[in-house]
């Protein structure tokens, strides 16, 4: 059995109390494992086509307001 299926075996076993801390956890969890992939990202420049074209659609005028 692997790691992931004993995680997952344990997660099933969990009362609903443990369940919802380990939610809120794994939730702060995740979002700041994507943070530091995003700021990563950005400091090696992997965005940058994409803020490029977001800002060239902006100045054409091919946007409009929230």
């Amino acid at each position: 059995m692997s790691t992931v299926d004993d995680i997952e075996d344990a997660v099933r076993r969990l009362a609903p109390e443990d369940l919802a801390a380990f939610r809120a956890w794994f939730a702060e969890f995740d979002a700041a494992a994507w943070d530091r992939q995003l700021s990563q990202d950005v400091a090696a420049g992997r965005l940058d086509s994409l803020a490029d074209e977001a800002l060239t659609d902006l100045r054409a005028g091919r946007c409009t307001d929230l």
